[in-house]
């Protein structure tokens, strides 16, 4: 168990390390340069610019598989962040991306849907999750995706996962 009277350094410590832990164990993750900027535990993603992410270079536009990757990516790793923060705090688990076994697994992805609002413009994007429900076995997960305007959205999805089992 963490020690009650653990200083601030060490608690910021070891939220960075696991969800550095977390986001690092997916290429796909590392490929796209999704990081996350924590804050407490609310995290907001962020996609940054990249010629790579470019679909329509007419227009230029973000290519929407990479913004519908965008959103999933953050729903994935919010519903994750969520379920393992006690485990976490309580030093019950410390996940290291060298140590896959210590990883929490992650959700598995039931159905995903996602508006496209406008054109993702070629420059970064930020998205924030909401776990809207989350039993044992299922859970619900609204995500918001916007560039320079947090009202203007550029997408927002929802999607249901399977929750990881024990054991």
């Amino acid at each position: 168990m963490a020690p009650r009277n653990e200083s601030l350094d060490a608690i910021k410590s070891r939220r960075n390390n696991t969800l550095n832990a977390l986001v690092s164990s997916v290429p796909y993750i590392r490929w796209l340069g999704i990081g996350f900027d924590r804050r407490g535990d609310e995290l907001t993603a962020v996609l940054p610019f990249d010629e790579k992410l470019i679909g329509n270079p007419m227009l230029p536009a973000i290519h929407g598989g990479v913004t519908a990757a965008f959103l999933e990516v953050t729903a994935i790793v919010e519903l994750t962040w969520t379920a393992i923060w006690e485990d976490m705090e309580q030093g019950r688990i410390a996940p290291d991306a060298a140590v896959p076994e210590s990883l929490p697994r992650l959700p598995k992805t039931i159905d995903f849907t996602v508006d496209y609002l406008r054109s993702g413009l070629p420059r970064d994007a930020y998205a924030r999750a909401r776990v809207v429900r989350s039993g044992r076995r299922y859970a619900s997960v609204h995500v918001e995706a916007w560039q320079d305007q947090r009202q203007k959205l550029l997408a927002q999805a929802t999607g249901h996962f399977l929750m990881p089992q024990d054991g």
